[in-house]
């Protein structure tokens, strides 16, 4: 590691989380969290400054953490999406989604938290559209984006001296995306949905700006086509 401000990136193995590291790396040196060691020693060999940092995201602990004495970003990108009408959601889909998409996230910052105030940090919460709009069959993901949504309110105000940042994509060309379309019952066509890298760019954009500026929510939407 250099000088540089150090940004953890989660979910960094692929889609959005992969395509934000790519953004940040020609001004941060990144830690790439996730569980894919392989996908994320790859992107690391790619990216200067950067370094795979696999972690199980849901049993992460101190002793995970104990090398990292300096992070100035955290990047919540890792999440699943279990779909289907809430009278057929079982208790261990509501405890899966909850615990990746909530309790973690909460749980990392927690541990991170000492760094994130020495640094004046920021911290980036990858939400949804379901986020903001539940819809039928999403009743499971979109509650755990509203409260993933709550959690970065209320981060926010008790945690005055970070920077605190909800992104809200649209549909997105990702392999979450292909799952989805696999659950919804339709094809995926990667070219009907959003780039990744224009994430990663609106993410870098929220990052970057100069400090007197504090980008609360970010909403990406695909241009009709």
């Amino acid at each position: 590691m250099t000088d540089r401000p150090v940004a953890l990136v989660t979910g960094a193995s692929s889609g959005i989380g992969s395509a934000i590291a790519r953004s940040l790396a020609p001004t941060h040196d990144l830690l790439l969290g996730g569980r894919d060691e392989t996908s994320l020693s790859l992107l690391a060999s790619e990216l200067p400054g950067a370094q795979a940092w696999p972690f199980d995201l849901t049993n992460v602990a101190s002793a995970d953490l104990a090398p990292l004495q300096r992070l100035d970003v955290l990047v919540h990108s890792a999440g699943v999406a279990m779909l289907g009408p809430l009278a057929e959601a079982s208790m261990d889909v509501w405890r899966q989604t909850f615990d990746v998409n909530v309790f973690a996230v909460a749980e990392l910052t927690n541990l991170v938290l000492p760094q994130l105030r020495a640094a004046s940090g920021h911290i980036v919460l990858i939400n949804s559209g379901a986020g903001r709009n539940a819809n039928p069959g999403w009743g499971v993901y979109a509650a755990s984006k509203f409260a993933l949504r709550a959690y970065a309110d209320a981060l926010r105000g008790d945690e005055p001296a970070l920077r605190v940042t909800s992104v809200y994509p649209g549909r997105t060309a990702t392999p979450m995306q292909e799952d989805v379309r696999r659950q919804e019952g339709g094809d995926y066509e990667p070219s009907q949905y959003i780039d990744p890298a224009s994430v990663g760019r609106a993410v870098a954009s929220a990052v970057l700006a100069t400090p007197d500026a504090h980008i609360t929510e970010l909403i990406v939407r695909s241009r009709p086509r």
